[in-house]
């Protein structure tokens, strides 16, 4: 059975499926019986949406966009596929994504490189082109409207160059895509929601990240959308927890900058220690195990990550 949560205003957070349930989600946006998705998931996601669409009464020819926030392919992996299913869409991504849309050959090399091809192959499949005839190069301040809705897209580079973000000019609400980080569910602790940030190779940038953020918060929004997972009713707290982490993870990578062959080991340790030590802060009761259970994938890319971004700050320097 699908999940969904529904948050009124005509916002639908569809359970993509994943890896695990809750862990990554495709935005529904619905206005006068039209339609608009934020991100895809991968091929096998688009049963759930075809579901979902059908139980709010609409058809695939009532999804006029597909906007990605990124081409990272747990955002964009079933991009093609869902292009392929809707034939009345359009695809919205960064001027610097569109190219990887048309041909995904070296996102797919880039992504093979970080996962290995069995993994590869098991988490996404075959990776689609897009016709670019199909697809909206959105620069910052490109405006969509379906159903008489109208989204903005936001440049808020830091995590990738190519990163998007979506302001709902509606309700003032923004789809964050990883440029506010992740928050899982299950840290949850009384309301109160526990956001980490996302420094996947091979495009981390502190400096950018930290300015995304403040570019949003400056939108005032009352709740931001995360891929990774749902809706954060307080963004002004949790911007301060992203600030206050990414300056976290430089010190650990800075820290271990230096040790040779043992960094990424030790980068990733710290990284998965830090993550215990604000899990436990929050209040939340979870053992040690399945907070790592949790998030051990993403300590692993969150420090694959950090080293590109050494290696790129000393060739900067070198």
């Amino acid at each position: 059975m699908t999940s969904v949560v529904s948050y009124g205003d005509g916002i639908h957070a569809i359970d993509s499926g994943y890896v695990r349930p809750r862990m990554a989600a495709i935005h529904l946006l619905v206005e006068n019986g039209r339609a608009a998705l934020i991100d895809t998931g991968t091929n096998s996601s688009l049963d759930a949406v075809c579901a979902v669409l059908k139980a709010f009464s609409l058809t695939s020819d009532s999804v006029d966009y597909v906007c990605l926030t990124h081409v990272h392919l747990d955002h964009a992996g079933g991009a093609g596929a869902m292009m392929r299913a809707f034939s009345h869409a359009r695809l919205v991504v960064h001027p610097r994504g569109a190219r990887h849309m048309v041909d995904p050959s070296r996102l797919v090399d880039g992504a093979t490189a970080v996962y290995g091809a069995v993994e590869m192959d098991r988490l996404y499949g075959e990776i689609f082109p897009v016709d670019m005839a199909r697809v909206v190069e959105a620069s910052d301040g490109t405006v969509i409207e379906f159903g008489g809705r109208r989204l903005r897209a936001l440049d808020t580079p830091g995590h990738a160059r190519h990163h998007l973000c979506f302001h709902d000019e509606k309700t003032g609400h923004i789809f964050t895509g990883d440029a506010f980080g992740l928050s899982y569910p299950e840290f949850d602790v009384e309301g109160r929601q526990f956001v980490f940030p996302a420094t996947t190779p091979v495009q981390f940038e502190p400096e950018a990240m930290h300015a995304s953020i403040e570019r949003l918060m400056a939108l005032a929004p009352k709740a931001v959308y995360l891929t990774h997972f749902g809706r954060v009713d307080d963004p002004v707290r949790a911007a301060h927890e992203l600030h206050r982490l990414i300056d976290a993870y430089v010190d650990i990578a800075t820290r271990h900058r230096d040790v040779g062959p043992e960094r990424h080991a030790r980068i990733r340790d710290d990284l998965a220690r830090l993550m215990l030590s604000e899990v436990s802060a929050m209040g939340a009761s979870l053992p040690a195990d399945q907070v790592l259970a949790l998030v051990g994938g993403d300590v692993e890319i969150n420090a694959q990550g950090l080293g590109v971004w050494l290696d790129s700050a000393s060739r900067r320097t070198g």
